[in-house]
């Protein structure tokens, strides 16, 4: 599934941005996930990276 600033504002998670939206590692990654944004923590990649996702800061 594709991740970006856009499929989160259409989905409600975003409100408000001005500097893009920066991924932070909290909680657990089930699924496999292509992120798109403009800010991935060290630990949201290593767990995006974990469960067979990838990851490009735009």
């Amino acid at each position: 599934s594709l991740v970006d600033e856009a499929a989160l504002v259409k989905a409600g998670l975003v409100k408000g941005q001005k500097n893009g939206i920066k991924l932070l590692g909290h909680g657990e990654i089930r699924v496999a996930l292509n992120v798109k944004l403009n800010h991935v923590s060290k630990s949201a990649r290593e767990k995006i990276e974990a469960a067979g996702g990838s990851v490009e800061v735009v």
